[in-house]
């Protein structure tokens, strides 16, 4: 199942264009009312509406239709294909988190990227799975990914890398000594491994995704068919680039693990994302 319905990609691409309901009802033929039970998700959509409301938004018209009209949901792979990636889920207020475990199954060593708002399960795997951390790996400072860390280092006390951008974020901030603000191009080892920095402004001021092998952790940059909210709006065009020439730029066959939502690749997001 997808994070983002049609209702909220249309009102991604609009607010982080400071859009009126007004101008885009005029650009679009859509009566203001209308435009207001599409975007609260009261009614479903025509094509003809979501083409033209693709149109006013410079949005993708046909990946749009493809999913709100064709129900398209990504034939990707699960997470299980990556062997060694550990996903965790968390919850807050019924919204279901992701974080990840990257490991080196040769010398156990792994990194943490993202709380997954659940320090519990993290610690629990880690220890089930015998593994040694060494690194937390933020995405970005918003809680549902980063709560939970002050529990993480008091049992693991490891340097936590964010983008500097996002430190203020924080409601809970490591010492100075465990804290890494992340260049672009960075790596990091784990284990006999390598763990690149890809910085990518857009979600907030100091997104970060990290890339290693055949995939890439990506946070809220992109969903499976979507983006996470440019926070704030004026971040959308910052947002949209960071999309499209770090992430739609890596190898077709990569696997793509966002913090929300299903796994996916760079081949389906070029093929389907609207914002792409």
């Amino acid at each position: 199942m997808l994070e983002d319905d049609f209702c909220d990609i249309i009102k991604k691409a609009r607010t982080g264009q400071s859009l009126s309901l007004d101008r885009i009802s005029a650009a679009s033929g859509i009566a203001t009312a209308g435009l207001q039970e599409l975007e609260t998700g009261r009614r479903a959509p025509a094509r003809e509406e979501v083409l033209a409301l693709a149109t006013a938004l410079t949005l993708d018209g046909p990946k749009l239709a493809a999913i709100a009209c064709d129900r398209w949901e990504p034939a990707h792979p699960t997470h299980q294909t990556a062997q060694d990636v550990i996903l965790i889920r968390g919850d807050i207020g019924g919204y279901e988190v992701k974080g990840y475990l990257f490991y080196d199954p040769a010398t156990r060593n792994a990194v943490m990227i993202d709380t997954g708002y659940n320090p519990e399960a993290m610690l629990r795997a880690i220890e089930k799975e015998r593994l040694t951390l060494t690194a937390v790996c933020l995405t970005h400072g918003h809680a549902d990914h980063a709560g939970g860390l002050d529990t993480i280092l008091a049992r693991h006390p490891v340097p936590v890398y964010i983008g500097e951008g996002d430190w203020a974020l924080l409601g809970w901030q490591p010492s100075a000594a465990l804290r890494k603000f992340v260049g672009d191009g960075e790596t990091i080892r784990v284990g006999g491994k390598d763990l690149h920095f890809v910085t990518t402004p857009g979600h907030t001021p100091g997104g970060v995704c990290y890339k290693t092998g055949a995939y890439c952790f990506v946070g809220d940059t992109l969903f499976a068919g979507s983006i996470g909210r440019a926070n704030p709006p004026t971040l959308y065009p910052a947002h949209l680039k960071s999309v499209r020439t770090r992430l739609l730029t890596l190898p077709e066959n990569f696997l793509l693990f966002p913090g929300h939502g299903p796994s996916t690749t760079v081949r389906e997001e070029k093929d389907h994302n609207p914002f792409g």
